[in-house]
Protein backbone atom coordinates (compact mmCIF):
# COMPACT_ATOMS: atom_id res chain seq x y z
CA UNK A 1 0.00 0.00 0.00
CA UNK A 2 2.89 2.22 0.62
CA UNK A 3 4.15 2.44 -2.65
CA UNK A 4 0.63 3.10 -4.74
CA UNK A 5 0.07 5.85 -2.14
CA UNK A 6 3.56 7.01 -3.16
CA UNK A 7 2.48 7.05 -6.56
CA UNK A 8 -1.13 8.55 -6.43
CA UNK A 9 0.75 11.45 -4.35
CA UNK A 10 3.29 11.76 -7.18
CA UNK A 11 0.87 11.85 -9.68
CA UNK A 12 -1.41 14.81 -7.59
CA UNK A 13 1.87 16.37 -6.77
CA UNK A 14 2.74 16.41 -10.85
CA UNK A 15 -0.66 17.64 -11.33
CA UNK A 16 -0.85 20.59 -9.02
CA UNK A 17 2.75 21.41 -10.06
CA UNK A 18 1.95 21.55 -13.83
CA UNK A 19 -0.96 23.34 -13.09
CA UNK A 20 0.33 25.93 -11.27
CA UNK A 21 3.49 26.40 -13.68
CA UNK A 22 1.22 26.99 -16.96
CA UNK A 23 -1.85 28.62 -14.83
CA UNK A 24 1.07 31.48 -14.01
CA UNK A 25 2.79 31.34 -17.33
CA UNK A 26 -0.60 31.66 -19.14
CA UNK A 27 -2.22 34.50 -16.53
CA UNK A 28 1.43 36.52 -16.92
CA UNK A 29 1.44 36.50 -20.83
CA UNK A 30 -1.20 38.99 -21.51
CA UNK A 31 -1.35 39.87 -25.61
CA UNK A 32 -2.94 42.09 -28.46
CA UNK A 33 -3.25 42.09 -31.60
CA UNK A 34 -3.19 45.39 -34.01
CA UNK A 35 -3.82 45.07 -37.58
CA UNK A 36 -1.48 47.60 -39.21
CA UNK A 37 -3.17 47.50 -42.65
CA UNK A 38 -6.39 48.22 -41.29
CA UNK A 39 -4.92 51.46 -38.96
CA UNK A 40 -2.77 52.37 -41.99
CA UNK A 41 -6.08 52.57 -44.02
CA UNK A 42 -7.58 54.99 -41.42
CA UNK A 43 -4.25 57.56 -41.34
CA UNK A 44 -5.91 60.22 -43.83
CA UNK A 45 -2.08 61.44 -44.06
CA UNK A 46 -1.35 57.60 -45.22
CA UNK A 47 -3.30 58.04 -48.41
CA UNK A 48 -2.12 61.29 -49.27
CA UNK A 49 1.24 59.78 -48.91
CA UNK A 50 0.30 56.57 -51.08
CA UNK A 51 -1.25 58.98 -53.59
CA UNK A 52 2.18 60.50 -53.79
CA UNK A 53 4.34 57.68 -54.48
CA UNK A 54 1.59 56.53 -56.77
CA UNK A 55 1.76 59.42 -58.85
CA UNK A 56 6.05 59.87 -58.88
CA UNK A 57 5.91 55.80 -60.00
CA UNK A 58 3.81 56.67 -62.85
CA UNK A 59 5.79 59.64 -64.04
CA UNK A 60 9.06 57.74 -64.10
CA UNK A 61 7.15 54.40 -65.32
CA UNK A 62 6.16 56.80 -67.93
CA UNK A 63 9.57 58.23 -68.51
CA UNK A 64 11.61 54.68 -68.81
CA UNK A 65 8.85 53.49 -71.27
CA UNK A 66 9.07 56.88 -73.65
CA UNK A 67 13.23 55.64 -73.83
CA UNK A 68 12.16 52.25 -74.89
CA UNK A 69 9.64 53.04 -77.34
CA UNK A 70 12.44 55.85 -78.76
CA UNK A 71 14.47 52.48 -78.69
CA UNK A 72 11.88 50.20 -80.02
CA UNK A 73 11.44 52.79 -83.09
CA UNK A 74 14.85 53.66 -83.67
CA UNK A 75 15.55 50.08 -84.15
CA UNK A 76 12.49 49.05 -85.88
CA UNK A 77 13.79 51.75 -88.90
CA UNK A 78 17.20 50.77 -88.24
CA UNK A 79 16.16 46.66 -89.37
CA UNK A 80 14.28 48.19 -92.19
CA UNK A 81 17.32 50.17 -93.22
CA UNK A 82 19.89 47.74 -92.57
CA UNK A 83 20.68 46.53 -95.83
CA UNK A 84 21.46 49.75 -97.05
CA UNK A 85 23.86 51.18 -95.09
CA UNK A 86 27.68 50.77 -94.53
CA UNK A 87 29.01 48.20 -92.32
CA UNK A 88 30.46 51.81 -90.55
CA UNK A 89 26.68 53.40 -89.97
CA UNK A 90 25.27 50.16 -89.09
CA UNK A 91 27.65 50.12 -86.07
CA UNK A 92 26.86 53.70 -85.26
CA UNK A 93 22.76 52.75 -85.19
CA UNK A 94 23.36 49.40 -82.87
CA UNK A 95 25.51 52.24 -80.55
CA UNK A 96 22.76 54.71 -80.51
CA UNK A 97 20.23 52.05 -80.15
CA UNK A 98 22.34 50.22 -77.43
CA UNK A 99 22.65 54.11 -75.85
CA UNK A 100 19.01 54.51 -75.59
CA UNK A 101 18.30 51.60 -74.08
CA UNK A 102 20.79 51.65 -71.26
CA UNK A 103 19.42 54.87 -70.78
CA UNK A 104 16.13 53.43 -69.74
CA UNK A 105 17.78 50.49 -67.66
CA UNK A 106 20.23 53.27 -65.74
CA UNK A 107 16.61 55.44 -65.11
CA UNK A 108 15.06 52.29 -64.10
CA UNK A 109 17.91 51.70 -61.57
CA UNK A 110 17.91 55.46 -60.50
CA UNK A 111 14.04 55.35 -60.19
CA UNK A 112 13.27 51.79 -59.19
CA UNK A 113 16.28 50.01 -57.46
CA UNK A 114 16.67 48.88 -54.34
CA UNK A 115 17.99 52.63 -52.91
CA UNK A 116 16.28 54.27 -55.68
CA UNK A 117 14.66 57.08 -55.89
CA UNK A 118 10.89 55.98 -55.09
CA UNK A 119 12.51 53.69 -52.06
CA UNK A 120 13.99 57.05 -50.76
CA UNK A 121 10.53 58.92 -51.52
CA UNK A 122 8.64 56.03 -49.24
CA UNK A 123 11.23 56.06 -46.52
CA UNK A 124 10.64 60.42 -46.36
CA UNK A 125 6.75 59.94 -46.72
CA UNK A 126 5.82 56.64 -44.55
CA UNK A 127 8.45 56.45 -42.14
CA UNK A 128 6.83 59.18 -40.17
CA UNK A 129 3.63 57.77 -40.08
CA UNK A 130 4.87 54.52 -39.32
CA UNK A 131 6.63 55.86 -36.07
CA UNK A 132 3.23 57.51 -34.92
CA UNK A 133 1.31 54.33 -34.96
CA UNK A 134 4.59 52.34 -33.68
CA UNK A 135 4.68 54.92 -30.74
CA UNK A 136 0.40 54.85 -30.17
CA UNK A 137 1.12 50.61 -30.24
CA UNK A 138 2.94 50.89 -27.38
CA UNK A 139 0.85 53.47 -25.38
CA UNK A 140 -1.70 51.29 -25.60
CA UNK A 141 0.02 48.38 -24.74
CA UNK A 142 1.72 50.17 -21.82
CA UNK A 143 -2.37 51.07 -21.05
CA UNK A 144 -3.51 47.96 -21.32
CA UNK A 145 -0.81 46.13 -19.29
CA UNK A 146 0.14 43.92 -22.48
CA UNK A 147 3.38 41.87 -22.64
CA UNK A 148 3.27 41.26 -26.27
CA UNK A 149 1.62 42.74 -29.38
CA UNK A 150 0.97 41.31 -32.57
CA UNK A 151 0.66 42.37 -36.04
CA UNK A 152 -1.85 40.34 -37.43
CA UNK A 153 -1.37 42.95 -40.89
CA UNK A 154 2.01 41.66 -41.08
CA UNK A 155 2.73 38.06 -42.05
CA UNK A 156 1.95 36.56 -38.84
CA UNK A 157 -0.65 33.97 -38.88
CA UNK A 158 -3.20 34.24 -36.73
CA UNK A 159 -5.51 30.94 -36.28
CA UNK A 160 -8.00 33.00 -33.99
CA UNK A 161 -8.55 36.85 -32.82
CA UNK A 162 -10.54 37.31 -30.01
CA UNK A 163 -12.18 40.69 -30.37
CA UNK A 164 -11.46 41.45 -26.70
CA UNK A 165 -7.62 41.45 -27.45
CA UNK A 166 -7.47 43.23 -30.94
CA UNK A 167 -6.33 46.82 -29.87
CA UNK A 168 -6.47 48.05 -33.51
CA UNK A 169 -9.17 50.57 -33.25
CA UNK A 170 -7.80 52.02 -29.53
CA UNK A 171 -4.36 52.50 -31.16
CA UNK A 172 -6.18 54.87 -34.04
CA UNK A 173 -7.41 56.73 -31.04
CA UNK A 174 -4.82 57.08 -29.60
CA UNK A 175 -3.30 58.90 -32.98
CA UNK A 176 -6.48 60.66 -33.03
CA UNK A 177 -5.80 62.42 -29.70
CA UNK A 178 -2.23 62.74 -30.43
CA UNK A 179 -3.07 64.91 -33.27
CA UNK A 180 -5.41 67.15 -31.47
Amino acid sequence: MAIGNRMIMTKYFWIIFFGLVFGIQLDAQRFGIVDSDYVLTQIPEYAKAQQQLDQLSRTWEGEIESLLSEADAMRQSYEAEKVLLTEERRAEREAAIKAKEDEAKNKQQLYFGIKGKIYTKRQELIKPIQDKIFNAVQDVARRRNLDVVFDKGSELITLYVSEKVDISDEVIENLEQEEK
